[in-house]
């Protein structure tokens, strides 16, 4: 393997690491176009399963970060445990369905449906809008069908699903502070969920490298490369967040979205 894409992913993975230590956001929004750009000049992925191989990429990432912010919410008491086991069963079948529907889905549909969810993200993180609260939690049943919803999206963006959670909880008149931690601990389950997920669906795809490069539709150098090198650089970004106002940070952070968005609103226009 090309070590000159090694070393991009690497530096990809100390970029998206330290962003979500600094802003508290997961990567999988920033991720994926990446992965699209890097992974499309090798001229291994056929043009038409780029989209697809970042975003299940991007996805299994997740299963690693996640640990570390789960450990940390943990330990402060901010996760609902209840209510996480709940939701999760819903994430777990919400997030092998999403993989298997984006793997049907044709490029267009894929890079337009990521374009527009980063889109609608960056505009609310750029208002920064006050959630306010609107009801209660519902029963397991409610958080069963929530959890499906969240997982689907998850998967279809290749996110960590707390764009999503964390509004929805706060909704339920949960405290922020275990709305967030609570919304950690879904990462895993997104993760592994959507992961299982497109393997399955990207298995056997005609003209995918096999493996040890390829797992289905994930691409193990980059999943590798990102997540050890994520893991080093989150701390540093949660210790600089410490001394700094991220307010005007995350505004920053949402035009970077903004730029994202449009690069795979491109993708999927030239992909016609």
């Amino acid at each position: 393997m090309d070590l000159t894409l090694i070393l991009e992913l690497a530096l990809l993975g100390v970029g998206t690491g330290f962003l979500a230590g600094l802003l508290g956001i997961g990567g999988g929004m920033v991720l994926t176009p990446f992965f699209t750009l890097l992974l499309s000049q090798t001229g291994h992925i056929p043009p038409e399963h780029v989209v697809h191989v970042a975003i299940a990429t991007s996805m299994s990432t997740i299963m690693f970060t996640s640990l570390s912010s789960i450990t940390a919410h943990a330990r402060h008491g901010a996760v609902l445990w209840k209510v996480a086991f709940s939701i999760a069963p819903g994430i777990l079948i919400g997030g092998v369905l999403g993989a298997q529907i984006t793997g049907m889905l044709s490029t267009f549909w894929v890079a337009t449906i990521f374009a527009c969810f980063v889109g609608y993200s960056a505009t609310k993180m750029f208002m920064a809008k006050k959630q306010t609260a609107g009801g209660h939690l519902p029963g397991v049943p409610g958080l069963v069908g929530a959890g499906t919803v969240i997982g689907v999206i998850s998967a279809l963006v290749g996110a960590g699903g707390g764009f999503i959670s964390v509004p929805f909880l706060t909704y339920c008149n949960v405290k922020i502070h275990n709305a967030i931690g609570t919304s950690a601990s879904l990462g895993f389950p997104i993760a592994v969920a959507g992961t299982i997920g497109y393997v399955i669906s990207g298995w056997n795809t005609p003209g995918l490298p096999g493996w040890p490069e390829m797992l289905g539709f994930v691409h193990l150098p980059g999943l590798f490369c990102v997540a050890a090198t994520s893991v080093l650089s989150a701390p540093f970004g949660a210790a600089v967040a410490h001394r700094t106002d991220t307010k005007r940070l995350k505004r920053v952070f949402a035009c970077l979205l903004f730029t994202l968005a449009g690069y795979m609103a491109y993708k999927a226009i030239t992909s016609l």
